[in-house]
């Protein structure tokens, strides 16, 4: 089966702005398949590289060299995004608006006839659990509501892709089970997710596979599983491992 998400040697630099101080790595030839129906997380300290990459899957950065690829199309074509839906880290949504109302704006977007976008305003808002605030102002909305907007817009297109990205990101307990049990279900239809994420115990939990990433390189990348059984660690001792932090001295 063809990977849905396709990255080769991929790399990204950025000019300096300091004159004679060269050029910044961003990421240094990521090599990454991410195929349908997984949830696949990706993961990495600030600075690692990883909203660099989405950017790059957006078409928001062009690589310096390497390539990507969203359904086999590269994706400086506009038509690579058409089966995405995306989810920024902040998002920022015009408040006055109802949730329902939010998402009628994101339908005309897409040019969905007016019948198909209110089956999929009405299903989605369900799936969100949002149907009974549907007409209030989303100003009036928790922040856990506010992501769960945020969920609802990146699907009001039936993407087959979504890529997240922190999207548990100052959410309390109870907002961040809300989100895994929405990305589950959402394995549940088959669609492919691709998140980053600070949440190690969040994702050890809803992820079949992960990839670790530290100042722009790739140092792992299995299933959840395997990757635990292998360093007989948690998934957080991985990752500590991975990006190199001291271990925690043995008491004497």
């Amino acid at each position: 089966m063809d990977p849905i998400l396709n990255i080769d040697n991929l790399r990204v630099e950025y000019r300096n702005r300091e004159l004679g101080q060269g050029v910044t790595v961003a990421l240094a030839d990521l090599s990454l398949r991410v195929n349908a129906g997984e949830v696949f997380g990706f993961l990495g300290p600030n600075g690692a590289g990883k909203t660099t990459t989405i950017q790059v899957l957006l078409g928001f950065v062009q690589p310096t060299r390497g390539s990507a690829q969203l359904f086999g199309v590269d994706v400086r074509e506009p038509t690579a995004r058409q089966r995405l839906g995306y989810l920024p880290e902040l998002t920022y949504y015009y408040k006055f608006l109802s949730a329902e109302e939010l998402l009628r704006f994101y339908a005309r977007l897409f040019r969905l006839a007016r019948g198909e976008a209110e089956r999929r305003i009405d299903a989605i808002l369900k799936l969100v659990e949002l149907e009974s605030a549907r007409r209030r102002p989303i100003k009036t909305y928790s922040k856990g509501m506010q992501q769960r907007v945020g969920l609802a817009q990146a699907l009001i297109n039936n993407p087959d892709l979504l890529i997240l990205d922190e999207p548990t990101s100052g959410l309390d307990p109870l907002g961040r089970m809300k989100v895994r049990e929405i990305i589950d279900r959402l394995r549940g239809e088959g669609k492919t997710v691709f998140f980053s994420s600070h949440e190690l115990g969040e994702v050890e939990t809803a992820c079949d596979r992960v990839a670790i990433l530290h100042q722009g390189q790739l140092k792992v990348v299995g299933p959840v599983a395997a990757l635990v059984r292998e360093h007989q660690a948690s998934l957080e001792q991985v990752f500590l491992r991975m990006i190199g932090y001291p271990p925690t001295p043995t008491p004497a």
